[in-house]
Order: C-alpha cells, then sequence, then structure tokens
C-alpha cells in the first residue's frame, strides 16, 4: 500500500460533491491500494451537512478511508493536501452562461489560490471544476505563484463523455468503441468537439459517420448545449456526470495513457503547439506518463470548420481573462 494521500473537495456539502465524495473513499479517484484523507470544504452555514456527510462516510467503512477534516477556513483545510479539487463555486443557473458566472465566482478563486500557494503540499494537483472553470482555473493559478502552472487544470472531461455518448450513440457503436475524443477551448457553449480526429471502432469518426451536416451542425450544438439541456430537463445542473468526469480526469492522470491516445484537459497554453496565445486555460488533447502529469499531444488535423470554431472559443476566454483582469494581479 503506497502512502495517504489528501484529498480536498470545496463545496462538499453540494449535489456534485455528494456524488464524489464516497467514490473517493471508495477508491474510484486514486486507485484501489491508495489510502485517503478527505479534506471536505464549504461555507459555514453548511456545517451541519458537513458533519451529516461524515457520518455517512463512517457508516459506509471504507477501508482506505484513514481521515477525515472537515471545516470551512481555507488554510486548515488545504493544509498538506496533495490534491485540490476546486467543486465549489455558484451553479449556473436557466439562461445563465459560463461568462454571467464570473463576477461572482472569480473573487473565490482568488482566496483559494493564495491558500494553497501557503499550505498545500508543495506537490498538489489544483483541479477546477467551479464554473467558468477555464477562467476559475486561470485565477487561482495566478494567486499561487509559488506552485508550478502545470498543477493546475480545468475540466472538460464531462463534455469529452457527452461527445463520445452522442457519437456512439449515433454510428450504434459502443461508448468504448469511441477514442480520441478531443474538445478544444473553454467549457462553455463555444467549445468545439473534435469530430475530425475522433475515432469509432479504430476507423476515423468521419468515414463511420457519413453525414458532415450533422457533424458541424446538430453534433457541435449539442454538445455545446448538453448542460443546459440537463438544467431544463433535470431543474439542477449536472452532478452524477460532473463527478464521474472528475474522476475520470484524475484516472488519467494517475495512470499512463495507452500509446497513441489521448483525453481532454484544459491547461495553460503556454508553449503549446496549436497558436494559441499564451495565459489562458484550453482545453488541449493531452497524455499523461501517469505521474500526475499532463503534455499537450501536437500535431492533430484541424480543417477550416474546426479552426474556425477554434477562433471563436479563444476570442471568447480572452475576453472572460479581460473581464477579470483586476483579480489576475497577485
Amino acid at each position: 500500500m503506497t502512502s495517504l494521500k489528501r484529498v480536498a473537495v470545496t463545496g462538499a456539502a453540494g449535489q456534485i460533491a455528494y456524488s464524489l465524495i464516497f467514490r473517493i473513499a471508495a477508491g474510484d479517484l486514486l486507485g484501489p491500494d491508495v489510502p485517503i484523507a478527505l479534506h471536505l470544504l464549504d461555507l459555514p452555514e453548511a456545517e451541519g451537512t458537513l458533519k451529516g456527510i461524515e457520518m455517512e462516510l463512517n457508516d459506509c467503512v471504507f477501508p482506505l478511508l484513514k481521515e477525515i477534516k472537515i471545516g470551512s477556513k481555507l488554510e486548515e483545510i488545504f493544509g498538506g493536501v496533495h490534491y485540490a479539487l476546486l467543486v465549489g463555486a455558484k451553479p449556473r443557473g436557466p439562461g445563465m452562461e459560463r461568462k454571467d458566472l464570473l463576477a461572482d465566482n472569480g473573487k473565490i478563486f482568488v482566496g483559494q489560490g493564495s491558500a494553497l500557494n501557503k499550505v498545500a503540499s508543495r506537490d498538489v494537483r489544483v483541479f477546477v471544476v467551479g464554473n467558468p472553470c477555464n477562467t476559475n482555473c486561470l485565477i487561482a493559478m495566478h494567486h499561487a505563484p509559488d506552485l508550478p502552472r502545470n498543477r493546475f487544470f480545468g475540466m472538460t472531461r464531462l463534455d469529452q463523455n457527452r461527445a463520445v455518448y452522442q457519437l456512439a450513440s449515433k454510428a450504434n457503436a459502443g461508448v468504448e468503441e469511441v477514442t480520441h475524443m478531443t474538445i478544444w477551448g473553454n467549457h462553455s457553449s463555444t467549445q468545439v468537439p473534435d469530430f475530425l480526429n475522433a475515432k469509432i471502432r479504430g476507423r476515423p469518426a468521419v468515414d463511420v459517420i457519413h453525414d458532415r451536416k450533422w457533424l458541424e451542425g446538430e453534433f457541435v450544438q449539442k454538445i455545446q448545449k448538453r448542460g443546459a439541456e440537463v438544467i431544463a430537463a433535470r431543474g439542477k445542473s449536472s452532478a452524477a456526470s460532473a463527478a464521474n468526469a472528475i474522476v475520470g480526469t484524475i484516472r488519467s492522470i494517475v495512470t499512463p495513457t495507452p500509446q497513441g491516445q489521448w483525453f481532454s484537459l484544459a491547461v495553460i497554453s503556454e508553449k503549446n503547439p496549436y497558436g494559441i496565445p499564451e495565459d489562458l486555460v484550453f482545453s488541449f488533447p493531452c497524455k499523461s506518463q501517469g505521474k500526475g502529469d499532463w503534455a499537450i499531444v501536437p500535431g492533430l488535423a484541424l480543417d477550416p470548420f474546426l479552426k474556425e470554431k477554434i477562433k471563436v472559443t479563444q476570442k471568447e476566454l480572452m475576453e472572460e481573462r479581460d473581464l477579470v483582469s483586476h483579480l489576475l494581479q497577485g
């Protein structure tokens, strides 16, 4: 058995966290031989809920769960953590876009980035889920100058999973038969699901689905609007599917990526091979050696349709960065 890993979850009294925390304790996040200490953070008024979650965790008798810490003070909960899952943020409501949340949520990540910079393990990995996750990740990163920028990343795995399902459904294939799916850019309605480089049963998706109009139209729009569609149907934002994507992302950086494959991750754009401006957190195809690392996969072909779409999502991220420029000052 390996050494104990401390995992912080913010917004721990919320619906995504409730679908996530028990999976972490069961070993789904870091593997079946990694003992876990859970550090659960939420607002002071959520203390009762956190205590209830602690009771349930204890009653589950998870063998890997060695310690639980609950509270509302950033530096107490982030102390010594190896993984910080920044889930907590004001949720998106009906009719809201990611950029509408910037004013409310950006300030949260100033404080969290600063606290992580002070007290987290020097080997910490910081995964931002609270939306708008790309720009919130950039804010947190700017306020943690002592931590390498490659330790921060935002979630586009849920979008990747949504795209995999849609391609599989259209091709009458199993979801496991869809590979090499990339989400480019922002986790927003401008994101770019890349059907050109995706594969179905080992063949290019465009050679399996002979309907370019559907791929460029309904498929792209479905992924871009899926979050809003879930809210309209359920009355709440995605929870279980978001928690599942969090687990999938961390698994992708703690296990080696199979040769020739990749996964989607929103990472800092410095020195990227696709000409995206620096100082953006942008979703790229990535691979990992399984040591909590990532590297952007170069050389993917981009046709004029995808290039134009990528320009749009890039522009949105630059606009978001400009809107929070006052929050990027360390």
